[in-house]
């Protein structure tokens, strides 16, 4: 009996170390790296780099479908690492628009706090049935707060 452990345990340990050793050495899939390129994107799903969220986004950079450089929220740093990352050349930062920064009309702002839930970054602050204002350094200008305001108390305006 003792003879059967020895040897399943044996066998075990060297098909560990096999496939140890064929992890690190083949290619990882195309699944992982866009696992690897999600984890560097900010995660607002704002759609501003014209995908429906971060994650379809990174499909398409590994697919070679999207460039780098589409996403404002994550800024210069995010274009530096996802080009580290994936072996490509940094681009400068496209910025499809003038950034741009959510208002809202504090004298129109029911408090009905669905432009907070809205923001993928938080930042909108104010409690339910109180107003609410922008945080204006951490708007990434995405525009998702707008469509859900009942009373269109919220509007763009140029960063300044």
């Amino acid at each position: 009996m003792l003879t059967a452990v020895i040897t399943i345990a044996s066998i075990a340990l060297i098909a560990g170390i096999g496939l140890s050793v064929a992890s690190r050495r083949l290619p990882s899939s195309t699944d992982d790296l866009v696992e690897q390129v999600n984890d560097l994107l900010p995660q607002t799903q704002c759609a501003q780099c014209g995908y429906p969220g971060c994650r379809p986004f990174a499909a398409a950079v590994v697919a070679g479908q999207a460039a780098i450089n589409l996403c404002p929220p994550g800024g210069e740093d995010t274009v530096r690492r996802l080009a580290e990352l994936l072996g490509r050349e940094v681009l400068p930062l496209v910025e499809s628009v003038t950034p741009s920064v959510a208002v809202i009309d504090e004298a129109l702002c029911i408090g009905c706090t669905h432009c907070r839930n809205a923001c993928p970054v938080d930042a909108i602050v104010g409690a339910h049935q109180l107003m609410h204002t922008v945080i204006e350094t951490e708007c990434t200008g995405c525009e998702l707060c707008v469509a859900p305001c009942p009373v269109d108390c919220i509007s763009m305006r140029p960063l300044t």
